[in-house]
């Protein structure tokens, strides 16, 4: 579904990424780990459009798209679920979801859409006249998620969804995760919180100064003696 091929990426004349190549197959749960600071969140920026290789090409469903607009790869069906959440704060809930669903075939399906995050995050429906700011973080996490759902894509793209948030609302959230895939959305994901990662994840790349180091299946990297040296505390 999804090739990274060989991209550099900058910011300025600072080089972030280097080289770096992966791929996402339709139906997996795939992850992304590493330090903060090794150019996770700049990876998913770059397929996402929001920045632009320097050397390299992205492919997504057989269609390049490191030359398009950020807005043209929603439409494709690409969703980025940003770090930090992003909602529009003095919207309300449900205006926030229909933010997610503006364009083609997305917007003709709005009303559906919304039943199905209604569905998956009953409290959404119960406040969805609530200003977006006066959400918890955990609240607000759910919430972004949901629009990005709105948008009806093919690979949803996490952003450290678990940051800042507490132990039984990081569970509800890898819970989530999971349901998205089983619901057929193909996932990739950047998580500090690895162990849980790597849990759910089919397979995952570890990212290191700009460089992927290693790969494998979730279940292997969880015993790889460097990712529990180096992420695991073990």
């Amino acid at each position: 579904m999804l090739e990274i091929k060989n991209i550099d990426v900058f910011y300025g004349d600072v080089q972030v990424i280097w080289g770096i190549s992966f791929e996402v197959t339709q139906g997996e749960i795939v992850a992304l780990i590493g330090a903060n600071g090794a150019g996770k969140s700049t990876t998913l920026k770059t397929i996402s459009g929001i920045l632009k290789p320097k050397k390299g090409e992205i492919v997504f469903d057989t269609m390049p798209i490191y030359k398009m607009d950020p807005y043209k790869l929603t439409e494709a069906g690409i969703a980025h679920v940003p770090e930090a959440r992003r909602l529009f704060v003095e919207m309300s809930v449900e205006e926030n979801l229909d933010m997610g669903a503006l364009k083609g075939k997305a917007k003709a399906n709005r009303e559906k859409s919304k039943e199905m995050v209604y569905e998956l995050f009953p409290w959404i429906k119960e406040r969805k006249k609530q200003l977006a700011g006066t959400l918890s973080g955990g609240e607000q996490q759910m919430l972004a998620i949901g629009r990005g759902l709105m948008s009806k894509p093919k690979l949803m793209m996490f952003d450290e969804p678990s940051l800042g948030l507490a132990p039984i609302l990081v569970r509800n959230i890898f819970n989530v995760i999971k349901r998205i895939r089983e619901e057929g959305t193909t996932v990739l994901i950047i998580e500090q919180n690895v162990k849980q990662t790597l849990s759910i994840a089919d397979r995952a790349y570890v990212l290191e100064n700009g460089k992927i180091v290693l790969q494998g299946t979730g279940e292997s990297l969880l015993i790889d003696e460097h990712v529990k040296t180096a992420y695991l505390g073990v």
